[in-house]
């Protein structure tokens, strides 16, 4: 007899830990840690999301050393950090949540942060225009320690978890890739050499903290490129973690920062958004050639479940479901589809309170958009209140009951965009250029459209539900049966 599929809202185990439900924040970077330490406004965001009922959020993009950055703005895990993480972690535990934090080492992508890149083989960086250099066997085995560092340094931090970056065209992604390695010694070749780095980092991460935190994997099914690291070869990585025993989960996920990072987001390409975000030349060649570099792919509910399913039949460890799950519905899906637990992104960035709703079923649908305005905050920070884009949208007369207003007015307003001193300085230090001013209206232009659009669906959808139930209570009335499809009751 199949057993019933567990309530994604009941407490639950991950490894040592017992998570107050099965959702999980996705770790979508903040961009708020200029002096590269925890700020006061990344704690504000996560004590945010904790508060609005998840089981666990992540602090995004952890670098486990300067050269591992992949943006200017990111935390790299020193001892000085130990004081902040705690700080975080005791602001998320306040609130009932579990913290999670997500190491990695950028690898080629980390040529954009005007860092000398490293990967398994020279690499072209399209975001630097340059190349980076191999790894050599030292090279490896001292980032491999420094995994390991900074695993240690969560855990002094009071964290609950760790999560171990494999993907997304970073460091150890870059060694799984066929297109990406060509090296011929022990790390290149078969796929049980390029497995190999992403199989001793996961146990040199475990080693390092013991039994007590947590340890998850963010593994890429898929590259979304051609010749790139594809399902099937996947699938047989996570056998080999499985087998080795280090980790408690694998979070499943796809595409690449380096060479298609839209095969992960789907929905449209903020291509203006993001140029505006890159200093020159980069901006300039971002408007011209961006299309190429963001593809759009076109969003669905669960776009990665067809691929998920097959690491669900060949394995027995936990697995976290993640892209596109903005539905109660499609979580039930999911647990009962065999997920332990999902993870959740811009749907949380909308909403931060959304898992708290559901769970009290006072919400069954996010209200994102998947514009992917935010996108560019990577860059420019993520605001702690509200998160999304969106929400400067709407004016004071809309907030006065348009749909509009009702949409764009349903989180707080945006932050000032005054810049601080110390804004100013790391600008200058890093090349870090924020949105001109054109870049802004075109943005806040598009994106009005796109709620406008969602407010229209949303009446359309509310005046079918009324309609419909209107002729189901005539019909009813009249003691006849009904079906009623898009509104139209047919006997």
């Amino acid at each position: 007899m199949t057993s019933p599929a567990p309530d994604p809202f009941a407490p639950a185990k991950l490894g040592p830990l017992t998570l107050r439900n099965r959702v999980i924040k996705a770790a979508t970077f903040e961009g708020v840690t200029r002096e590269h330490v925890v700020s006061d406004r990344l704690i504000a965001f996560h004590r945010r999301v904790a508060a609005g009922g998840v089981g666990m959020t992540t602090v995004a993009y952890c670098a486990v050393s300067p050269e591992g950055c992949g943006t200017p703005n990111e935390i790299v895990l020193t001892r000085d950090t130990v004081p902040g993480l705690r700080t975080i972690a005791d602001a998320v535990h306040a609130e009932g949540a579990a913290i999670s934090a997500q190491i990695g080492h950028a690898g080629a992508v980390a040529a954009a942060a005007r860092i000398k890149g490293v990967g398994p083989s020279p690499i072209f960086s399209p975001l630097a225009m340059k190349r980076t250099r191999a790894a050599t066997l030292e090279d490896i085995g001292r980032i491999t320690r420094e995994f390991a560092d900074a695993a240690r340094i969560v855990a002094d931090g009071g964290f609950d978890a760790v999560e171990i970056h494999l993907g997304h065209g970073y460091l150890v992604s870059e060694f799984l890739s066929p297109k990406l390695n060509k090296r011929t010694d022990a790390y290149g070749g078969s796929l049980e050499n390029r497995a190999r780095f992403a199989r001793e980092v996961a146990r040199a991460v475990r080693d390092a903290v013991g039994p007590n935190l947590a340890v998850l994997a963010k593994l890429n099914m898929s590259d979304g490129v051609a010749g790139g690291f594809w399902v099937d070869e996947s699938v047989e990585v996570a056998r080999l973690l499985e087998a080795d025993g280090a980790l408690d989960a694998i979070e499943l996920t796809g595409g690449s920062s380096l060479e298609n990072p839209m095969y992960l987001f789907r929905g449209e390409a903020p291509i203006h958004e993001m140029a505006a975000a890159f200093p020159q030349p980069i901006k300039g060649m971002f408007k011209l050639f961006g299309n190429r570099f963001l593809p759009s792919y076109p969003f669905e509910e669960t776009y990665f479940l067809p691929y998920a399913r097959q690491f669900r039949a060949a394995l027995s460890m936990p697995l976290v479901l993640l892209g596109g799950i903005t539905r109660r519905a499609t979580i039930e899906q999911a647990m009962r589809e065999g997920f332990e637990f999902v993870a959740m992104g811009r749907t949380l960035l909308r909403e931060p309170d959304l898992v708290a709703r559901m769970a009290k079923d006072e919400a069954g649908e996010s209200l994102c958009v998947h514009c992917n305005k935010c996108m560019a905050t990577i860059y420019r920070g993520t605001p702690s209140a509200p998160p999304c884009p969106l929400a400067s949208l709407a004016t004071a007369e809309e907030r006065r009951g348009s749909p509009v207003g009702l949409l764009a007015a349903s989180i707080l307003p945006a932050r000032e965009g005054r810049e601080t001193e110390r804004d100013e300085r790391q600008r200058r230090r890093f090349g870090h250029h924020d949105f001109d001013a054109r870049a802004r209206e075109r943005g806040r232009d598009r994106a009005a459209r796109r709620v406008r659009q969602h407010g229209l669906r949303d009446r359309e959808r509310r005046e079918a539900e009324a309609e419909r139930r209107e002729v189901q209570r005539r019909e009813h009335e009249r003691g006849g049966l009904v079906r009623v499809e898009h509104g139209v009751g047919q006997q």
